[in-house]
């Protein structure tokens, strides 16, 4: 990860934005998607799977999958960004490998590259296999969030 010089980056600015990108997004909060964690670079979240998550053949939705890697792919990125900055999403790709079936999905979003006006991240999304004991990758994102102003919510 490569980081601007001379930019004054604030353990706790990063720490308040990660937990409002999680904390203020409704979306995110109506889906109950979980923050379990971060750091410099990295982002892990987790969701509880209910029935209407399901699509018409009773695995997970793919908009349920993007939601979730987008957000953790957004929450790493903010980890690498100055004060005053935040992030937003201009570009996700996602590749779906395997039904995702089970009863909860853990992600977890990892910075590529952080430029001065753009953050390359990727996002891995899995789910329990075996009682828990290993994970089943079941989709992987690339996503490209642009650097913008901080802003005051409005809501």
């Amino acid at each position: 990860m490569s980081v601007d010089e001379g930019v004054i980056y604030s353990a706790d600015a990063t720490d308040n934005l990660v937990r409002q990108i999680f904390g203020r997004a409704k979306f995110i909060q109506w889906l109950e998607i979980e923050l379990v964690g971060f750091g410099p670079g990295w982002c892990e979240a987790r969701m509880v799977v209910t029935d209407k998550m399901h699509q018409q053949h009773g695995i997970v939705h793919a908009g349920v999958l993007m939601t979730l890697s987008d957000h953790c792919c957004g929450g790493a990125a903010a980890t690498t960004v100055p004060a005053g900055k935040d992030v937003i999403t201009v570009e996700d790709k996602v590749t779906f490998l395997r039904p995702a079936v089970g009863s909860e999905l853990l992600c977890r979003g990892t910075v590529l590259r952080t430029g001065k006006n753009l953050i390359f991240s990727e996002a891995e999304t899995t789910n329990p296999g075996n009682g828990g004991a290993d994970r089943i990758l079941v989709a992987k994102m690339s996503s490209t969030l642009a650097v913008i102003p901080r802003r005051t919510p409005t809501v």
